[in-house]
This record gives C-alpha cells, sequence and structure tokens, in this order.
C-alpha cells in the first residue's frame, strides 16, 4: 500500500507534466490512378481491403522502430495482381475457377517517408512470381501479402530504394 501512495502521485505528475511519448508512424496508402480503374475489374472492396492490408503491415513493422517515431509514411499502391481470381473476376467471367485458375501475382508500391526531422526519402518495391512454380499458398492474394511483408521488413531495416539506407536518430 505504501509503494502505490508513492508512485501514484510520481506518476500523475509525469502525465500532467506532458511528458513527450514518441508518436508512432502515421502509415497512409493511396491508390495509383491505374490501379483505381483496375480495381473495377478486380473488385473494388477487394482492392481496398489489400490497400488496407498494407497500411497494417507496414505500420506493425515500423512500430518499435525509432528511426520511424514520428514519420510519415505515405505510399502508392500502383500494381496489385491476384494469384487467383477475385469474387468479382470469377461473377464477370464464369469460365473462371477459384479453385482451379492460378497466375503470377504480386505488388508494385512506391512513395516516400518522411521523418520527424522534416527529411524525405523516396520508396519503391515492386515482387512478383516469375513462373506458376514459384506460387505458393492458396490464397488469392499470396503474391501481393508476400511483397507486402517483404517491403515492411525492408523498411523496417532501413532499406530503401536503390541501396540508400535510412540512418536512425543520434
Amino acid at each position: 500500500m505504501r509503494r502505490f501512495t508513492v508512485i501514484a502521485p510520481l506518476v500523475a505528475a509525469l502525465a500532467s507534466a506532458g511528458v513527450a511519448q514518441a508518436q508512432p508512424a502515421e502509415v497512409v496508402v493511396a491508390l495509383s490512378p491505374e490501379m483505381q480503374e483496375r480495381a473495377v475489374e478486380l473488385g473494388e472492396r477487394d482492392v481496398a481491403r489489400q490497400a488496407d492490408r498494407l497500411a497494417r503491415t507496414v505500420d506493425r513493422a515500423l512500430a518499435d522502430h525509432p528511426r520511424f517515431q514520428g514519420a510519415s509514411v505515405r505510399l502508392v499502391l500502383k500494381d496489385l495482381e491476384p494469384n487467383r481470381p477475385t469474387f468479382q473476376q470469377v461473377s464477370d467471367r464464369p469460365g473462371l475457377s477459384p479453385i482451379y485458375s492460378l497466375s503470377i501475382g504480386g505488388a508494385s508500391i512506391e512513395g516516400e517517408i518522411v521523418t520527424a526531422d522534416g527529411q524525405s526519402h523516396p520508396v519503391r518495391y515492386a515482387r512478383y512470381s516469375n513462373t506458376l512454380g514459384e506460387v505458393m499458398g492458396y490464397g488469392t492474394w499470396q503474391d501481393a501479402d508476400r511483397a507486402f511483408s517483404r517491403f515492411a521488413s525492408n523498411l523496417a531495416a532501413g532499406r530503401l530504394e536503390s541501396g540508400q539506407r535510412l540512418r536512425s536518430p543520434r
């Protein structure tokens, strides 16, 4: 009981003093004009979910990295290819099979990171399967998910386009 009476006022004083806490990175994902047009073919709901998935994946990967505290990550989903037909594609073309139709998938992402100190760093990443033999898994967006994960891992490690590296603040 005694410890609580000593610690509680200290915690309240620190909170009211406005102790600066690190702000997580703000991640915003938009669709390129070309991708907005393709969203009608692929299914607007599916494409919106993939944009949200990219934002969540990047947000989770950058959450614990001090170099991204207070940063703004603005991404554009340039291209998105499913491994299996989407619901919209199957309804538009009944000959497609959601189970047996398989294709090369992936995603292309561009954007910029504006760090807390105001520096802008361009980012670019694309990953697609080269052959059907590389397609692993049964999900519609398997290769796109892999592209999102690898892109987020590269950002968290500070690897940007063309070999640039983002350094931690000193």
